[in-house]
């Protein structure tokens, strides 16, 4: 069953090991912030760091494993239609509004969805790290200057992870104007249990 999450929102659900979370990009140019937690104990959660670290590499796609603040492996990709994500930058904020958009309206942004979603499975804001960005168009110079760019996703456009433990799944379709193109779109998701995406 897919799922929609509409535009500047977010949501949060259980992943068990083995099943395949698909994050679909409907409209095209669409990025979604996701954070993964350990069932078992929240307190050890999605790392960006641990994950170049292990991966050695800072370009995630088919066959990368994002790993833990423990250092275990939480998730693999294992089909990515769209070849580009981030996972440099944290949830845009309302202090993020202020600082790049002070022209624009304060909007609770993709961190302020995430903590109220994940809320009931207690996590606290200040758990929550740094977000992979699904679909976010991120370059980086020679120089080490780093640019946000709208995503090169078309229409359809996915990425799917399995998981490798239990987890607790944050997600959202964000909410910065930059990231997105200054236009905000739903994204969709599907989970595929463990059965069914063994045999895929």
């Amino acid at each position: 069953m897919i799922e929609t999450i509409a535009p500047r929102s977010g949501t949060a659900f259980r992943l068990r090991t083995g099943d395949v979370l698909r994050v679909i990009d409907p409209e095209g140019g669409q990025v979604s912030d996701m954070l993964a937690f350990m069932a078992a104990d929240v307190r050890e959660a999605i790392s960006n760091g641990r994950t170049f670290d292990y991966e050695e590499t800072i370009r995630l796609t088919t066959g990368s494993r994002l790993w833990s603040n423990r250092s275990n492996p939480m998730l693999e990709i294992v089909e990515d239609r769209a070849g580009v994500h981030d996972f440099l930058l944290t949830p845009c904020s309302e202090a993020t509004f202020r600082h790049f958009y002070p022209d624009k309206p304060v909007h609770r942004g993709c961190f302020g969805n995430l903590a109220a979603a994940l809320e009931p499975f207690g996590i606290a804001p200040d758990d929550i790290p740094v977000a992979f960005n699904i679909f976010m168009n991120v370059p980086v110079d020679d120089q080490g200057k780093l640019r946000v760019v709208a995503p090169t996703t078309r229409p359809g456009d996915f990425v799917r992870l399995r998981a490798l433990a239990d987890l607790i799944v944050g997600l959202t379709a964000c909410s910065a104007y930059d990231s997105c193109g200054g236009r905000f779109k739903p994204i969709r998701y599907a989970i595929e249990t463990g059965e069914r995406s063994a045999a895929q």
